[in-house]
């Protein structure tokens, strides 16, 4: 299956793009899974393991904090016209809605001078003050500050830990054994880089946001696994429910294939990215330290990566410029089989 794709995958663990993945293809109900080269190659080599354990990094956004506050929608809890401010009234920008947070139109720049100085609490009010760019509206400008404001109005509205609700409203209910915040042996992680401060990161969060705020952390901090990815994308293919259990309204499934920002013309779904092409709308989503999942919900087909491209150092221009070449080289297989 995809054996193009495969042998791309190859050649970059050759090339020493990245030591290694886990990946699955899924068509239906058949689901084919892969694991190629090495978990860590400093302080010495090792394979591998089944149930590798990856920091998904901002996988974290659509995996949790993306279905919470879709549920919450759909409940009524939230409108997606409701003010971030309703909230969180320290907020300083009161035109930004949740629609703008998920879409990524807030427009907000999360730069943060000093940030890995700050306390969780230093951090949070510091969050809270970013400035808008003129951009509101009408360009969306992927950031992290756009989930973790949204994980803060969760907690506000379900008066718990956002780790706690992730736990109950998605971990818990979609039988999803080796994903949480803390993960019990580090020995199961895959490493992630090796920093000057921090040495070789593992079994510990490496987005320097996600380590400072924790259990209140939306847009990264989540270890999961590709048994737990793939049944979590599984999920969505099978229109909000698996094993019986469902976890999102059908309808809320079918439209997460529309744009949803303030214009209609931006490729950005709730909480997704859009990739649309001649044959087809995919669900797109990345994170940093080498992990994506992409979706077709209409045919029931998914790409799922796991990787730790960062190990042991990050050259994310190249990485990106291959990953782009990866999803090309799958889009061109899959569009192929259906001539």
């Amino acid at each position: 299956m995809y054996s193009n794709t495969r042998k791309l995958i190859q050649r970059y663990i050759e090339d020493q793009t990245l030591p290694g993945a886990s990946y699955a293809f899924i068509k239906q109900q058949e689901t084919k899974q892969y694991r190629e080269g090495l978990a860590a190659v400093i302080p010495h080599k090792e394979p591998i393991i089944e149930n590798q354990q990856y920091d998904v990094a901002s996988l974290t956004k659509v995996i949790l904090t993306t279905t919470v506050i879709l549920q919450l929608w759909e409940s009524g809890t939230v409108s997606l016209e409701d003010s971030v401010q309703t909230y969180l009234p320290d907020f300083s920008a009161g035109q930004v809605t949740i629609r703008h947070l998920l879409t990524h139109t807030s427009a907000l720049n999360g730069f943060i001078p000093n940030r890995d100085a700050l306390s969780a609490s230093e951090l949070k009010a510091a969050l809270l003050r970013v400035p808008m760019e003129d951009s509101f509206g009408i360009e969306a400008k992927y950031t992290d500050t756009n989930m973790i404001l949204l994980g803060y109005i969760i907690e506000v509205i379900e008066k718990e830990t956002l780790s706690a609700v992730f736990e109950k409203r998605v971990i818990q209910p979609l039988n999803l054994l080796d994903s949480t915040f803390h993960p019990a042996d580090p020995a199961q992680c895959a490493p992630t880089e090796k920093q000057p401060d921090r040495g070789v990161i593992r079994g510990v969060v490496h987005d320097p946001k996600a380590l400072v705020l924790g259990d209140h952390c939306g847009s990264a901090g989540l270890f999961s696994t590709l048994n737990d990815v793939s049944r979590f994308s599984q999920m969505l293919l099978q229109k909000g429910q698996l094993d019986g259990i469902r976890i999102l309204q059908e309808s809320t499934v079918d439209q997460l294939s529309q744009d949803w920002t303030p214009n209609g013309k931006l490729e950005r779904s709730l909480g997704w990215d859009l990739k649309v092409r001649k044959k087809g709308c995919y669900l797109f989503h990345t994170g940093f330290t080498g992990t994506f999942i992409l979706l077709d919900i209409k045919k029931q087909e998914a790409f799922i990566f796991l990787s730790n491209r960062v190990h042991p150092i990050s050259d994310t221009p190249v990485y990106l410029k291959k990953r782009d070449q990866l999803i090309d080289t799958y889009f061109s297989e899959k569009e192929a089989a259906m001539n």
